[in-house]
Parts: C-alpha cells; sequence; structure tokens
C-alpha cells in the first residue's frame, strides 16, 4: 500500500515511512492509495471468524510489505488481546464496549498497534524516535501505556491543565520511564497546533527523529476499523446497523467508513458532538468554519478543528451530497447530556459515561420504527466520577486495573499555550 499527502506536495510513501514520519513534509495527512474491498465470503463469515483472523485480514492491505505476516499477525494479537462486548441497553440501541483495555478507552487499540509497529520499524536503528501526542483525555493514556519501555523511542504527551478527569490525568503523568506529559495552560486545540508546528520546525526536525500518536499516524487511524468489524461480528439483526460514534477529532468515524466502504454493511453513521459543533454546522451550511473549542464534560471530544475530517472528506471525493447521505451529524449540550445518563440509568440500569451519553441521546433522536443500531462506548465512566456521580447518586466502583494510580503522584511539565515556550523547553 502506498500513502500520499492530502496536501499533494510531499512524495508517496510505504506504510512505514508514512507510520514513523506521522505527518507529511507539507503538513498535510496521509492517505491509503486506495481503500481495499473484502472479499464478500469474509463479510458474510464474519461470526465464524476469529478476533486475530478479523484483524490480520483487514489490516493486511494497508500494512503490505512493510511488515512480515508472521510479525503482523503478533501484533495484532498482542493489539487486540481484551474484549470488546456488544451490549444490548434498550429494544433498538446496543452499546460497543471499547473499555475493557489497559486505560479503559478506545484508544488503547491504536496506541497499543502503533507501539508495537514502530518497535519493530526502529528495532535495529540507533536513531530515536521521539513520539509527539496532543491529548483532549484519553489517547495520552492509551499511547502512555502502550508505548512505555518500548526501546528507541521517547513519548511527549502534551495536554490542556485543568480540562482532563483526574485518572486520565494519573494515566499520562505517572508512567515516568521514557514518558514525559506536559501540561499546557490552554485547551487541545492549542496543544495539537504546538504538535502540528513542531512537525513542520526545521529546529527541531534536526535535533528529533519526531513522529506523531495522534489519530492523524495511520499506525493510530486505521486499527479503528476493527471495532466496527468485532460489532457487526455479534450483530443479532437482519438489517445493518446505523452506528453513532461520539466524535472529537473524527478519527475514530473516520475508520469506521473506511470499514465500510470495504464491504462491511451499515446502514448510516452519525457523529454525535458536543458543544463542538463545527461539522454538524458544515453538514447543515455546507460552509466548513473551524471555531475555538469550548470546554465540555465530555472533554475528549472538545476539539474545534478536528484533523480527521479532511480524511472523511477524501474518502467521499469532496462531495458533499454524498457525504450528506451516509453521514449525519449533531450537536449534544452538557444538560441534555446529564439527563440522558441519568435516564438511561433508571429506565435501563445501563451507566454510560457522558460521550457515550451523547451518542446515545443522538442515536435515541434518529431512529424511527423498526430501525436499530449501536453506539460506541468510548470510555469507563470511572474516568468522569464528578459527572456521572452527582448526576446518578451512586459511587462508582473504581475497576482493578486502575486502583494502582491512586496511590502514584503527578509529575508534569507546566507550560503556556506558545509554541516558542514548547520549541524552548524541547532545545534546552
Amino acid at each position: 500500500m502506498i500513502y500520499y499527502s492530502l496536501n499533494h506536495q510531499s512524495p508517496r510513501v510505504s506504510f512505514a515511512e508514512a507510520a514513523v514520519k506521522g505527518q507529511a513534509p507539507d503538513k498535510g495527512l496521509y492517505f491509503p492509495e486506495h481503500i481495499p474491498v473484502l472479499p464478500k465470503d469474509f463479510i458474510q463469515h464474519l461470526k465464524s471468524k476469529s478476533k486475530e483472523d478479523i484483524g490480520f485480514t483487514v489490516m493486511k492491505p494497508y500494512v503490505g510489505e512493510s511488515i512480515p505476516d508472521d510479525v503482523l499477525q503478533q501484533i495484532i494479537a498482542e493489539t487486540i488481546n481484551f474484549d470488546f462486548p456488544l451490549v444490548q441497553i434498550s429494544d433498538s440501541i446496543s452499546a460497543l464496549e471499547l473499555f475493557h483495555g489497559p486505560t479503559l478507552a478506545f484508544k488503547d487499540v491504536g496506541a497499543r498497534f502503533m507501539s508495537r509497529c514502530l518497535g519493530y520499524f526502529n528495532r535495529h536503528s540507533k536513531t530515536h524516535t521521539t513520539v509527539l501526542v496532543a491529548t483532549s483525555g484519553d489517547t495520552g493514556g492509551a499511547v502512555a501505556n502502550g508505548f512505555l519501555g518500548v526501546d528507541g523511542v521517547d513519548v511527549i504527551i502534551l495536554y490542556p491543565s485543568g480540562k482532563v478527569s483526574p485518572v486520565q490525568e494519573l494515566q499520562l503523568t505517572t508512567p515516568g520511564r521514557n514518558i514525559t506529559a506536559i501540561e499546557v495552560q490552554g485547551n487541545f486545540d492549542d496543544c495539537q497546533a504546538i504538535v502540528k508546528q513542531a512537525f513542520a520546525d526545521e529546529t527541531l526536525n534536526k535535533k528529533y527523529a519526531l513522529t506523531s500518536a495522534n489519530s492523524i499516524n495511520v499506525a493510530r487511524w486505521l486499527p479503528q476499523q476493527l471495532y466496527y468489524f468485532y460489532a457487526c461480528q455479534q450483530w443479532q439483526f437482519d438489517e445493518p446497523p446505523v452506528i453513532c460514534v461520539p466524535s472529537g477529532n473524527f478519527g475514530n468515524i473516520c475508520a469506521g467508513i473506511v470499514a465500510y466502504m470495504s464491504g462491511l454493511p451499515v446502514k448510516h453513521f452519525i457523529a454525535a458532538c458536543n458543544a463542538n459543533d463545527t461539522v454538524p454546522a458544515f453538514l447543515q451550511t455546507g460552509a466548513y468554519k473551524a471555531r475555538q473549542a469550548v470546554a465540555t464534560i465530555s472533554n475528549a471530544m472538545d476539539v474545534g478543528n478536528p484533523s480527521n475530517f479532511v480524511r472523511i472528506m477524501e474518502l467521499f471525493q469532496q462531495k458533499f451530497d454524498g457525504l450528506k447521505s451516509m453521514l449525519g451529524s449533531v450537536s449534544i449540550d452538557d444538560e441534555t447530556t446529564k439527563a440522558t445518563i441519568k435516564t438511561v440509568k433508571e429506565q435501563f440500569n445501563y451507566l454510560l459515561d457522558p460521550h457515550g451519553a451523547v451518542a446515545y441521546k443522538a442515536l435515541a433522536d434518529y431512529l424511527s420504527g423498526n430501525e436499530k443500531g449501536f453506539i460506541l462506548e468510548t470510555a469507563h465512566p470511572v474516568k468522569f466520577p464528578e459527572t456521572v456521580e452527582a448526576v446518578t447518586g451512586e459511587t462508582i466502583k473504581i475497576p482493578e486495573s486502575v486502583q494502582h494510580l491512586l496511590s502514584k503522584t503527578k509529575k508534569s511539565v507546566m507550560l503556556t499555550s506558545s509554541f516558542e515556550a514548547f520549541k524552548d523547553w524541547m532545545m534546552r
């Protein structure tokens, strides 16, 4: 598979080069030269396939010859060695629970896959790779866990001060070793802007071999397709599902659309957003206007200029009508999100996190007649105790997998939101 820059001013590269570089030299995102269509027989017999078989079959065309088959099979096995249950909430709505991995968030899959790919690519290199990642919540913890102790790789995580939950902050500030957390006095868009500027800065690139672990990196973005295959493997209804994805940077839903274009049966996609409504407004007006991110209780979606939306437009060949026919997007405010958490808990005894609640409300409003669908429940409610416990009046039990974090001490570097401050720190 060959990858090209969406800015069309950089050379085409292999999967290995795209994964190591993260972003093209012309500041564009890498994109596969074609979307492989999987055999119909494979799609029809998903239920009889193992998770490992599905993962290898889906990812092999994108990896190409960059990784030997036996190594890719091992990477897949280590990436997906936890459950992805599709749990029915109501008669018409189910939840694909993506919080059963080591950091209780959907980003575990992409982070684990990418870290193992980079570990393989760097196995004979004497040069350290420095991974830069901006996080609005869950990416940081997943990347820290995935890359912890990987030889030849240092990780620098930028996160907005005071805008991630306590568990999220502990996950990204306590690992130590090759992981450094930068606490930025700003919002996620500020963190993302710093990372993008770093990739374009000649001085930094002379000193460091930089790459990104955000979903702008193809090795982080593309494995997210697997969620959708595992969900449809468990789908029990004749009609294809309507899939609703809580969306911030739009990498997750973009991967879902790739899976659909590869042959996975899907009736419709809904991008469920919070008050950061750049894409809902675009689908209403046809005019894309990036906005300043605003803080909400579903903080991982607090993105005013989603990086991956350009990939979605590329998938639909920049055709607005084609996009609208397959993708809807709505904005759900905080009060409605809280009310949804409360209602779903009371009616169905299912506890949503704020992001899942945004998706649930958007899907419930969309479905009509006998339509059925599922949401992606992207993080465990324990990551948002202030919101969820205040709404339900119940204390969330802390999973054993994160209890050890509570005794650890946060360690971060505080910087202003200017790129110059970050560059000065990097060049120290």
